[in-house]
């Protein structure tokens, strides 16, 4: 959920990552070896303590892999989203990284799309979990110039022979 996701990643980008979305990008990606169960304050170590407490009420956790056991017992694949499993509830939000914000997507709602935060944004900022107030919002339609008026026919002579 936002309110819970996003104060992480904002803190995690500018205290630990040193502003560098690619590598919190590649810690996110990389490091589990299938999936994330669950992201922790870890990924808080460098923030202030003040910031930490007020994020997280004090409590400390750590980040989390997926534990997976296949029922043939071999060993369990890593796991990629794509559209026909976040549409069948195995993802109901998405969160991409870009270079100037965190798009977020409420993909249980059907949305491709979303609304970004940008790494500025203060990570004590209260964030909604309604997942409407994420959809992307539409662009405006485009203009439409006045056409200039077809010039008024001339009104033909008749040929005197």
């Amino acid at each position: 959920m936002p309110s819970f996701i996003l104060p992480l990643l904002l803190t995690a980008r500018q205290y630990r990552f040193g502003g560098d979305t690619d590598a919190l990008t590649s810690h996110l990606i990389d490091t589990p070896r299938i999936a994330w169960e669950t992201l922790g304050t870890d990924l808080l170590d460098t923030a202030p303590g003040t910031l930490v407490d007020a994020l997280t009420d004090g409590e400390h956790w750590a980040s989390t892999d997926l534990n997976l056991v296949t029922p043939d017992g071999s060993p369990a694949q890593r796991m990629a989203p794509s559209e026909s499993t976040a549409s069948d509830d195995w993802i109901s939000w998405s969160y991409v990284l870009r270079a100037d914000a965190i798009e977020v997507i409420p993909v249980a709602v059907g949305a491709t799309s979303g609304r970004p935060v940008p790494w500025t944004t203060p990570p004590h900022h209260r964030f909604a979990d309604d997942p409407t107030a994420w959809r992307a919002k539409p662009s405006p339609p485009a203009a439409r110039l006045p056409q200039a008026p077809a010039p008024a026919a001339r009104p033909q002579r008749a040929n005197r022979v």
